[in-house]
């Protein structure tokens, strides 16, 4: 299954070119074009529970399938302008941001993790999809995207509306920017700060502040 992205990074498009026999699950409404030789199928993802638990998460309910009888082409992009990034899964796990998901090999597991109590009643809940398994996996950003190894910090910290991904060797946690005078005044609500051995993707825009812009 080779892959091409283009329109970076402002309005990313990705192109899966799918031999007879391959199939990749995308999130509804990602799908902007394929051949006739590629069928889709709508299904609720690990029955009903798993889909609703994703569905919390701020992804889709249903998911589609696609499934090349013959070799072709599918194209796929995100809902809002930004970038798109394909990282290759091998027996391990992801932790993706709500709405950042966008496809991945069948074969994955996706399922919603809670980012914590105290994110959640901040106002700002940190919902995180984990993808587990082996496989391509596509993943999008508001903005431009950034990969950002960690390994040699002590600690780093991300506010959470730009995070898009962390590998699972990451450890973080949730909490608000200082007192309450700095959440007033700086015009940061909740961030995350992570420590250990691995990657952070962040997204140079945020979808939070662009709405309390526009509001």
């Amino acid at each position: 299954m080779e892959h091409e992205i283009s329109n970076r990074p402002s309005f990313s498009m990705v192109t899966v070119s799918m031999e007879r026999g391959e199939s990749l699950r995308a999130e509804s409404g990602a799908m902007v074009s394929h051949d006739t030789s590629i069928d889709m199928e709508t299904n609720a993802t690990g029955g009903f529970l798993k889909s609703l638990s994703r569905s919390f998460g701020g992804e889709s309910f249903f998911q589609n399938t696609f499934r090349a009888s013959n070799p072709g082409d599918l194209k796929l992009a995100a809902p809002l302008p930004g970038d798109l990034i394909h990282y290759g899964m091998t027996d391990e796990t992801l932790y993706v941001q709500s709405g950042s998901y966008i496809a991945g090999d069948e074969s994955l597991d996706v399922d919603s993790s809670f980012g914590g109590a105290k994110s959640f009643f901040g106002g700002e809940g940190l919902f995180l999809l984990r993808v587990t398994g082996t496989g391509p996996l596509f993943i999008s950003s508001y903005g431009a995207i950034e990969a950002i190894d960690i390994s040699d910090r002590d600690s780093f910290v991300v506010d959470t509306g730009h995070i898009v991904a962390f590998e699972d060797s990451v450890d973080f946690d949730v909490r608000r920017v200082g007192g309450l005078k700095s959440v007033i005044a700086s015009g940061e609500g909740l961030v995350c700060e992570f420590s250990g051995d691995g990657t952070v993707w962040i997204q140079s825009r945020s979808q939070g502040a662009f709405l309390a812009w526009l509001l």
